[in-house]
């Protein structure tokens, strides 16, 4: 197998290729659900007549209610199974994807991403679930990376897809390909998935005992450690997802299909940094991994900011650093998730919950802030990706180095 797992069937009875590609697939739904209409957002804003900061609720209501609802998927996973959700949760997406497609308003089509990403939050929360529950922390850590990869070619593609689909038909025609697409992973899922949660807590739901697990996934100094090291890789992350189509199509002046070209480019190091990171989680371990790739993120971010500072306002300046950025994230992200899990074998909805809703808590709000800082210039968006990737550097070289030993946890 490409992502080095053993070929076994094990107790769920997946073998490594299904679960690689579920994981893979369920995964997709979050970043298409983004990507895909990226491009189309300043199309949005002009059919809808609102401005920057409205449309930009399209993308803050999606991250917010994909971290809120994080608390309560991971628990319904651990009380019910990781299969109901997962299905559920596809089927969701599916129907608020349709909403979306017939929004006659920018209300509906907020209203629309905010159960699409119950619904995408539903099956990522279920996938990384079922992955802690079959595959050691380092092992896990490889299966994300190689999922990821996988997935990396939903945001690849996505921009370019949604940038011609828009050209081609309009905005609408990016929420009918996601309706196809969920439908079949729906479909997909409810046929090959089998339950892999053999120690359900029928106490998961319960409020005291929800806030109590949720305490005691919040005490560990690893599960922190590893939380924060996402939340800071991926609050840049998302500074650029929220910000780049404004910045690039009506400051640079880029087209819709150009911008797609440019995004695929950050996508494209992310590509790289993930099988990066398989490599090194193997042969380093998970902190020197986040150490590595945070080393790369800080020097990607400060250079952006120099470049703008020094009045270099081509796409290249924002572009060049982002496909270094994106090495780094590919780098630390999945190598984060599964060591923020690790310490966790028996709640691990529980705490894939917690890390979601900390990292889409502070995307939403770093959405918020791209919207309303955007003045026409490449400074609000350059300066929020510096200041992310110092924090991330920060992080990795104190906080992981500490606390991120999770090799008793395997």
């Amino acid at each position: 197998m490409s992502d080095g797992q053993p070929a076994r069937p094990d107790a769920s009875g997946l073998s490594a290729a299904t679960l690689l590609w579920l994981t893979a697939g369920l995964m997709m739904l979050q970043p298409l659900a983004t990507d895909l209409y990226l491009p189309t957002l300043p199309g949005i804003a002009t059919y809808f007549d609102v401005g920057v900061a409205t449309v930009q609720w399209t993308l803050s209501i999606f991250v917010a209610t994909f971290g809120a609802w994080q608390l309560v998927a991971g628990p319904l996973s651990d009380r019910y199974g990781r299969y109901p959700v997962v299905v559920t949760g596809a089927l969701v997406y599916c129907a608020a994807s349709l909403l979306a497609m017939l929004a006659p308003t920018i209300e509906v089509l907020i209203g629309a991403r905010l159960l699409q990403a119950a619904g995408a939050c539903s099956c990522l929360v279920g996938a990384r679930a079922i992955v802690r529950d079959l595959r050691s922390p380092a092992e896990g850590a490889r299966l994300f990376a190689s999922a990821s990869t996988i997935m990396s070619f939903a945001p690849l593609l996505g921009p370019l897809l949604g940038a011609y689909l828009y050209v081609a038909f309009s905005w609408r025609s990016a929420f009918a390909v996601l309706a196809a697409f969920s439908l079949l992973l729906a479909v997909a899922a409810a046929t090959q998935l089998k339950e892999t949660n053999r120690h359900r807590n029928p106490q998961a739901l319960r409020l005291k005992p929800m806030l109590r697990t949720y305490m005691n996934v919040a005490r560990s100094p690893a599960f922190r450690a590893y939380t924060v090291s996402a939340t800071a890789t991926y609050g840049g992350l998302f500074a650029f997802i929220s910000g780049s189509s404004f910045v690039l199509i009506r400051v640079l002046g880029t087209s819709a299909v150009a911008f797609g070209a440019a995004f695929a480019t950050m996508v494209a190091g992310y590509l790289i940094g993930t099988l990066i990171c398989r490599q090194l989680v193997a042969s380093h371990g998970l902190q020197k991994t986040i150490c590595a790739g945070a080393a790369l993120q800080a020097a990607a971010g400060l250079t952006m900011a120099l470049l703008v500072a020094a009045g270099v306002y081509g796409p290249a300046s924002i572009v060049a650093p982002m496909f270094f950025y994106g090495i780094a994230h590919g780098m630390i992200q999945p190598t984060a998730q599964a060591g923020a899990m690790a310490p966790f074998p028996h709640s691990a909805g529980a705490a894939t919950a917690l890390m979601g809703f900390v990292m889409m808590l502070t995307a939403s709000l770093v959405g918020v802030w791209i919207g309303a800082s955007y003045d026409g210039t490449l400074f609000p968006l350059a300066l929020t990706i510096c200041a992310a990737s110092l924090a991330s550097a920060l992080i990795a070289f104190t906080v992981v180095r500490w606390h991120g030993d999770v090799a008793a946890h395997g």
